[in-house]
């Protein structure tokens, strides 16, 4: 049986802004993706040495997610209850260019850690100690009715308590993140969770 089940906060990071929860909080200076998203980090006065190491996918999810779960209480669940379902249109190609132009000399393992999409979502889970279901889908675009139905069936049976979901792409100056965190629980300012609330 389906369960109520709430956005409790969202952030999308395109076209060189930061919106939380239906407001923008940051505006870059059309500098290019890496400055832009170094900016991000600066802004919010973020502090994880591992962020300068990563692909730009990874970096582009991770920004999001951190400012996603700035008010999420992780102490109120198990670190298996918690997961991510993401997707994108161009999987880790992005780095996959790169890494393909370093095998000219030699091969560079730090880019090759970066070649499967999903890294991002491990970049996320590390950061947050969740340890829930994880899923990454490339399609050709944002499916939000499919999104819905993926967290609808591990909120539904209990597999998870909570998830990160939604949309993380980058390819060369291109990039998009839209990401919610879908709970049980209503929280001050909720929506109800529905692929047209994702749109």
């Amino acid at each position: 049986m389906s369960a109520p089940k709430y956005i409790t906060s969202a952030c999308i990071i395109s076209n060189d802004t930061v919106t939380l929860n239906g407001e923008q909080s940051f505006a870059g200076d059309n500098s290019g993706v890496d400055s832009f998203l170094l900016s991000v980090y600066q802004h919010f006065q973020l502090s994880y040495p591992k962020f300068h190491k990563m692909d730009r996918l990874s970096k582009l999810g991770w920004l999001a997610a951190e400012l996603l779960l700035q008010n999420f209480d992780s102490a109120y669940y198990q670190p298996e209850q918690v997961g991510t379902v993401l997707a994108n249109a161009n999987s880790s190609l992005d780095m996959d260019l790169k890494y393909y132009d370093s095998i000219s000399d030699v091969p560079s393992p730090s880019l090759f850690v970066y070649t499967l999409p999903n890294i991002v979502a491990g970049e996320i889970c590390i950061r947050h100690h969740f340890k829930g279901e994880n899923a990454f889908f490339v399609q050709p675009k944002f499916d939000a009715e499919f999104i819905q139905g993926q967290v609808d069936q591990l909120l539904d049976q209990n597999i998870l308590q909570a998830c990160i979901c939604g949309w993380v792409d980058v390819l060369g100056q291109a990039y998009e993140a839209k990401l919610y965190l879908v709970e049980k629980i209503k929280k001050d300012n909720a929506v109800e969770f529905a692929a047209d609330q994702m749109k």
